[in-house]
């Protein structure tokens, strides 16, 4: 669908009616190519589009400028109807330098729009690029709709009369950037400019300039021939409800916050700061009035023991890492298990052994937080799948941290933590409360027994200090019921089958398991984590073309849900896609016997809807 209109040159256009878009801006790291993308992001949420995010970040933060080694990029789908992936091939792509363009045009489709800064394809950034030759002059781009903007000249004159340094006027090149991508997608301004104003506010030229810069990107649109169509995508049907948009370490801590409040607990929060798991620090910092202690400790180690000791005192305690920090905090999380007591880990997993990729998606922390402690150590472990799930998975893990007197692993990802999505607010007052029953004060007539044990097998949560409740904590084995050391060896294994049981007890009072699809049939696809968006959209659009498949994703790793097994057998055949070598696939075959095939990629990056499309495909062909 199509109109035409007039800009003030009186060039004639056409306003094409899409029903998404794909955009990624791609500059170096310290471009602003992260702003530029929130700011996109906002925008879009606020015209009531779907929106699904993927930020970028290069591995080497201090790379030097216009190498590839530092491009930063971030891409936005925005759309009419209901989408779950940031999107596989790009309908636009913005690139602010040589290496930018080199390192993202793969993912332009034929036909999309590219969109670079002339001013930045000089010799030296070609040579900083590794370009032998000007990729604007190779006949590679003719298959591109390609716009070549002069965007740091442009932004020199739109700011000129301010009378900033050169160096100052540049940074704002990327306003211009926006600005024009905002006219080319009909995007509103209104909440990037007050966004520049909060954030510049006490700095007027910047604020200023970057204003300028903004509107003169726009105006560059509006009044040349650069492009021949601008676009427009409508509101999304989405229920009805107040929505924010919300990132998924924000979600997390929110959801954090929330619990809290859900059971009358202060919150507190001990870590030690790594990528990509800081952000929930720095987001817990903002909701001291809630009853929020943050710790930032000197090391894993600290943090954790930190953590341990405010469960004991009767905080929600929450302890956050990613993969090479869960390593270190392995002993306290083991001491965590054989006291008992309610917290939370989460654990932001990242790609590659050791320091590896801190700014890259994986799913490589499975086996890890499943058998990665010393001894017998068997916890739950959740899984978030979007950045608005990480919010309800927040909450219940604490419910089931509580109920089962346990400490609770939360895995989230790169991908989920760094995105963002529409999220509808919800009602405090019509949440449920989670109840939390601490043992009163006693006379001393009978012995307090800690682990005494519920129908749950939870042991009872004694707040220090109360009376009569004196009781024994340490890392050797406890004795049954009244935790005193032992060193017998039938107690030993009780306690050990004990604590297990207790864990697998955990799946009755899990909700059935949701399929996304007919509940039998020639294949399921089970996934986990940040695969969900890209799984759902595979498996809809081959339920489209008559193919028999549907879809499971599971939130409950450890225990599985209870009718897990009998799904896995209505169907013919299992795939399993993931961000690693097939850690799911491991654990599947191992608890039900069955054979299940692996889709397995570990590139730092989410998969392409294509991807797992092409290989449901592939399983299904005749």
């Amino acid at each position: 669908m199509s109109a035409t209109i007039e800009g003030s040159d009186k060039v004639s256009r056409s306003v094409d009616q899409l029903d998404r878009a794909t955009i990624r801006l791609a500059g170096d790291s310290g471009d602003g190519m992260q702003l530029l993308g929130t700011q996109l992001t906002n925008t879009s949420a606020l015209a009531g589009n779907d929106v699904a995010t993927f930020p970028d970040f290069p591995a080497e933060i201090r790379a030097p400028r216009g190498t590839r080694a530092g491009v930063s990029g971030f891409q936005v789908q925005f759309a009419s109807e209901d989408i779950f992936t940031p999107g596989d091939d790009l309908d636009a792509l913005v690139a602010m330098n040589p290496a930018a363009l080199v390192t993202n045009i793969d993912d332009l489709r034929k036909g999309g729009i590219l969109i670079v800064n002339s001013d930045s394809f000089e010799a030296k950034d070609l040579k900083l690029a590794n370009c032998d030759e000007n990729p604007l002059e190779s006949s590679e781009l003719d298959k591109y709709r390609l716009i070549k903007m002069p965007m740091t000249t442009l932004t020199r004159g739109a700011v000129k009369d301010l009378g900033l340094s050169t160096k100052i006027a540049d940074r704002c090149k990327n306003f211009f950037a926006m600005g024009f991508v905002y006219w080319l997608y009909d995007r509103n301004m209104d909440a990037t400019l007050r966004f520049i104003e909060a954030k510049f506010g006490n700095m007027p030229d910047i604020a200023k300039a970057n204003e300028k810069a903004l509107r003169a990107g726009w105006a560059y649109g509006e009044t040349t021939e650069a492009a021949i169509s601008t676009y427009k995508v409508d509101p999304a049907k989405l229920p009805a409800g107040t929505y924010r948009n919300m990132m998924g370490n924000q979600a997390l801590a929110w959801g954090l916050v929330t619990a809290g409040r859900l059971s009358d607990k202060e919150v507190f929060y001990g870590s030690y700061p790594i990528t990509p798991a800081s952000d929930i620090l720095h987001e817990l910092n903002k909701f001291k009035n809630f009853g929020v202690r943050t710790f930032q400790a000197e090391d894993e180690i600290a943090a954790a023991c930190s953590t341990i000791g405010a469960a004991f005192g009767g905080a929600l305690a929450v302890t956050t890492s990613s993969g090479p920090g869960i390593s270190l905090k392995g002993e306290a999380i083991g001491l965590a298990m054989i006291l008992e007591l309610p917290m939370i880990i989460i654990n932001v997993q990242r790609g590659g052994p050791s320091t590896g990729l801190p700014t890259k998606t994986e799913q490589s922390d499975l086996l890890q937080v499943m058998y990665g402690r010393n001894g017998e150590s068997p916890l739950p472990i959740l899984a978030t799948s979007t950045p608005s799930d990480c919010f309800d998975v927040a909450i219940e893990a604490w419910r089931i941290a509580v109920q089962y007197t346990v400490p609770v692993i939360i895995l989230s990802d790169g991908y989920v933590a760094n995105g963002a999505e529409p999220w509808r607010i919800p009602d405090p007052e019509k949440m449920p409360r989670i109840e939390i029953t601490h043992p009163g004060p006693s006379d001393g007539e009978e012995t307090f027994l800690p682990y005494q044990r519920n129908e749950h097998l939870a042991r009872p949560w004694a707040l220090p200090g109360t009376k009569g409740l004196m009781h024994r904590l340490g890392g050797l084995e406890k004795e049954d019921g009244t935790g005193n050391v032992s060193y017998d060896p039938d107690n030993h294994q009780h306690m050990i089958e004990t604590r297990a049981q207790k864990v697998k007890n955990i799946a009755s009072s899990l909700p059935p398991q949701h399929v996304d699809g007919p509940a039998e049939g020639d294949l399921l696809v089970l996934s986990w984590g940040g695969t969900y968006g890209a799984c759902t959209t595979a498996v809809s659009k081959c339920r489209g073309e008559g193919l028999s498949v549907s879809h499971v994703h599971l939130r409950y790793l450890n225990p599985f849900p209870a009718d897990l097994e009998e799904i896995l057998g209505n169907f013919k055949q299992v795939l399993i896609p993931e961000l690693n070598t097939g850690q799911l696939q491991l654990m599947i075959r191992n608890e039900f016997l069955i054979k299940c095939e692996g889709l397995n990629k570990i590139k730092g990056r989410p998969f392409a809807v294509s991807e797992i499309e092409a290989k449901i495909k592939g399983l299904l062909a005749p």
